[in-house]
């Protein structure tokens, strides 16, 4: 039995569900929206690859690697999105939150708040892992901020770490959350969405 079994996860009118092939003109539309392929410091594909980074998603849950949702918004179906848990280690009951990219329309709106609401309950509270943990590109500082937004404490600075689109070197930047600090995380979370439902 995978340690992440399949799961559908729905918030806020947004969905969470298993990333396949049936997403892939949805998912296509999302990363044309904002060209986020041209970001050096995202790892959105090109239109053209969509196809191909699905494949590569499913290849690596296969492998208990990865495991990608496609994000959705519940009102109309439309793909706005994508995020997965990743570098999944049972035996220490750890995984990663990654490969996160959404079309430019949702971009600094209640969905990815709800998004990672989502992932870090079912981590922790169905999983039942210890830590959850994210990388990100040293220059993405919007994405560090919104790490440190979550609760998340940053370990530290891998250098030299991975090669960006561009061929250039990244210094990758790893933060976590352990399960004890969960809970004033989630508080945090909701009350985010709480502030979202007022004002939406």
């Amino acid at each position: 039995m995978a340690f992440v079994e399949a799961v559908r996860l729905a918030a806020q009118g947004v969905v969470l569900e298993p990333l396949g092939l049936q997403h892939e003109a949805g998912l296509r539309a999302a990363t044309q929206d904002g060209q986020l392929w041209t970001l050096r410091v995202t790892s959105a594909p090109e239109p053209d690859q969509v196809r191909s980074y699905i494949e590569a998603a499913l290849a690596a849950r296969e492998q208990g690697q990865r495991f990608a949702f496609a994000v959705l918004d519940e009102a109309s179906g439309d793909v706005l999105g994508t995020s997965s848990y990743h570098d999944i280690v049972p035996a220490v009951r750890r995984v990663e939150i990654g490969y996160t990219w959404y079309a430019k329309r949702v971009q600094r709106t209640h969905v990815n708040s709800t998004c990672k609401l989502l992932l870090l309950t079912h981590a922790f509270e169905t999983l039942q892992c210890q830590i959850v943990g994210w990388r990100t590109d040293n220059f993405n500082y919007a994405s560090q901020k919104a790490i440190e937004r979550l609760g998340a404490k940053k370990d530290g600075v891998i250098r030299g770490h991975a090669l960006r689109r561009d061929g250039t070197i990244r210094d990758t930047v790893m933060y976590s959350m352990s399960a004890f600090e969960w809970p004033e995380a989630r508080a945090q979370l909701l009350d985010q969405q709480a502030k979202y439902r007022a004002h939406g």
